[in-house]
């Protein structure tokens, strides 16, 4: 018997894979030029928003309609100060800012939020919002703060002696004082409270120029700030 014999079909030959074109010297030193490009130009946004501090379109808390502004309602340079009434560094600061406002009138204007962080001066803060409804709102405060040794003793605030220290403005004392525990004035209150934590506010007065917020603190560097903003915007 003859054994069948069994054939194996020949296997094709592989067909090489193809070899990548290298990419030419020059071609990799555009690329990886245009990537370190790319992260300078990153890192320098980065650093420039950082330094700016808050932009008032990024940051709600900025947004201040319900707050009291003085100065030309379409002034392109807003000013957002968180204040303490209690506070003697807000008392010296106010008036300088009006002054560089008169130096540059028409372009500044000034939002105040209420922050009473001294011991005493949330009642006193009560009393200068709630006189808003007497439309004596800016009377109120700029007495406080002109008579602020008066009635803060040893940094605490003493608002029967703030009491007495307005006694010469026109206010109906049983109306503000039902005001003062009112849901709207409470509720503005709680708002400058809300949004200074939000800001990080842990000092008063502290100043927020077209959303920017000083490097450092001092009068000549909010001046030079606003000052900054002026230029940018007129």
């Amino acid at each position: 018997m003859s054994k069948k014999s069994k054939t194996r079909r020949a296997e094709a030959p592989a067909t090489p894979a193809a070899t990548p074109a290298a990419t030419p010297p020059s071609a990799t030193g555009k690329i990886i030029a245009g990537i370190a490009v790319a992260l300078v130009i990153a890192i320098v946004a980065v650093i420039v928003l950082v330094l700016q501090g808050p932009n008032p379109a990024r940051h709600p808390a900025l947004e201040s309609a319900h707050s009291p502004s003085f100065g030309e309602a379409g002034a392109k340079v807003h000013v957002v100060e968180f204040l303490d009434p209690a506070c003697e560094t807000c008392a010296l600061f106010y008036p300088f800012i009006k002054q560089v406002m008169a130096e540059n009138p028409a372009r500044i204007r000034v939002s105040i939020r209420l922050v009473p962080l001294h011991k005493g001066a949330d009642q006193v803060a009560a009393m200068i919002e709630a006189s808003r409804l007497q439309d004596q709102y800016w009377q109120v405060l700029e007495t406080l703060l002109a008579t602020q040794d008066l009635w803060t003793v040893d940094h605490v605030a003493q608002a029967a002696l703030a009491r007495k220290a307005l006694a010469n403005v026109a206010l109906d004392w049983t109306r503000l004082e039902a005001d003062m525990k009112s849901p709207k004035v409470l509720e503005n209150l709680a708002k400058d409270r809300e949004d200074a934590t939000a800001l990080k506010v842990t000092r008063t007065p502290e100043y927020f120029v077209n959303g920017r917020q000083m490097p450092t603190f001092g009068r000549e560097q909010l001046k030079r700030l606003m000052l900054d903003e002026i230029s940018r915007s007129y």
